[in-house]
């Protein structure tokens, strides 16, 4: 099995929508950190249910090929739009890696349309996730409460982590610019951490004192 298609121009994003029966196309953006985050999964999907001119995983950036992106409305990084004989059916938004699972494991079953392959792919209009005007008709997929909570916790537990660390790291520049580095280096200076505490507390206030 192969990983994700990346798409390097119009042409060849149509070559393959018009010759594959299944679609897979992750809308991402580099700067994107939901886009990376669900990456590893998108790649491992890809691995499994690829299969030549029957299943295909492909992936387009929207910044450099925004025409594509614009084509199918897609707004918000990452959005996931799966497609059958040329035609959306499948509009994933965000970094979800159940209701992606569930509808790929899905679609990867679906038939082979007579007349499909010939290089032609339909277009009709459609909506995706947002309400937005796409390609062809597309049925959104809701997520489970479950995951939506699972996915808000681990963005909680990040953001208490990213706090925490940068807290951590303000308190070691106070120490070193007070005492100045041990000589045991770093490690002596955390071991030596906590009975300093209360002369950098009193170094601060009696700053605040002076300024007013």
């Amino acid at each position: 099995m192969s990983g994700p298609i990346t798409i390097q121009s119009a042409g060849q994003w149509q070559d393959i929508l018009s010759t594959t029966n299944v679609v897979v196309a992750d809308f991402y953006a580099d700067w994107c950190g939901p886009c990376k985050m669900i990456a590893p999964h998108f790649e491992t999907l890809s691995k499994e249910h690829s299969k030549p001119k029957k299943v295909a995983f492909c992936k387009i950036n929207v910044d450099s090929l925004s025409s594509v992106s614009r084509t199918y409305g897609v707004t918000a990084m990452p959005t996931f739009i799966i497609f059958h004989a040329g035609q959306p059916i499948e509009t994933i938004r965000g970094a979800n890696p159940p209701a992606l699972t569930g509808a790929i494991s899905k679609a990867v079953n679906l038939p082979a349309k007579p007349g499909h392959g010939a290089g032609h792919a339909f277009q009709a209009p459609g909506r995706t996730l947002g309400g937005g005007e796409g390609v062809g008709s597309s049925r959104t997929v809701r997520p489970s409460a479950a995951a939506s909570a699972g996915f808000s916790i681990w963005a909680v537990i990040q953001h208490v982590v990213t706090v925490v660390g940068l807290y951590v790291v303000s308190l070691i520049a106070v120490r070193w610019y007070l005492f100045g580095m041990p000589e045991g280096g770093l490690w002596a200076m955390l071991t030596d951490w906590w009975p300093n505490m209360e002369s950098i507390d009193r170094f601060l206030q009696s700053r605040g004192k002076l300024a007013v």
